[in-house]
């Protein structure tokens, strides 16, 4: 399955196409983040982390996710 990353500092946001139902919770919650007519489609670094988590939590089909980046 196709898999797109999307770091931001703390967060990296994933994306999942496939999966994308495209109700647009994402564009209305964080549109600058999410804008479907640029390139890169997501921009991680528009928002908080906290703000970022809180929209994929609300995500309604599962396309969006999140994984918190750790340094070693």
């Amino acid at each position: 399955m196709e898999t797109h990353k999307y770091p931001n500092g703390d967060i990296t946001v994933i994306w999942q196409p496939q999966k994308c139902i495209h109700s647009a919770v994402c564009v209305k919650m964080l549109p600058k983040v999410y804008n479907p007519k640029e390139r890169p489609l997501i921009k991680a670094e528009n928002a908080t982390s906290s703000e970022l988590k809180n929209q994929i939590d609300q995500c309604p089909s599962g396309a969006l996710s999140y994984e918190f980046n750790t340094e070693k």
